[in-house]
């Protein structure tokens, strides 16, 4: 089975969403993919640390050390 198809899209995500998370740590205004809302930064020592949008859309989990 050929899985370098797969790897690649799998790649393409994480660099994507590598550079949105810069983004918004950044302080940039960066529109939810799904429902154009901003996403916001919940920083470490809030109850769910991450990156998601008013509605839910996007939610991505950060761990902090």
């Amino acid at each position: 089975m050929d899985f370098s198809n797969l790897n690649k899209k799998t790649a393409k995500s994480f660099n994507d969403q590598k550079v949105l998370i810069k983004k918004v740590m950044a302080g940039r205004t960066v529109p939810c993919p799904v429902c154009k809302g901003p996403l916001v930064l919940h920083p470490p020592g809030s109850a769910n640390p991450g990156i998601r949008c008013a509605k839910g859309c996007t939610d991505i989990a950060l761990e902090f050390d």
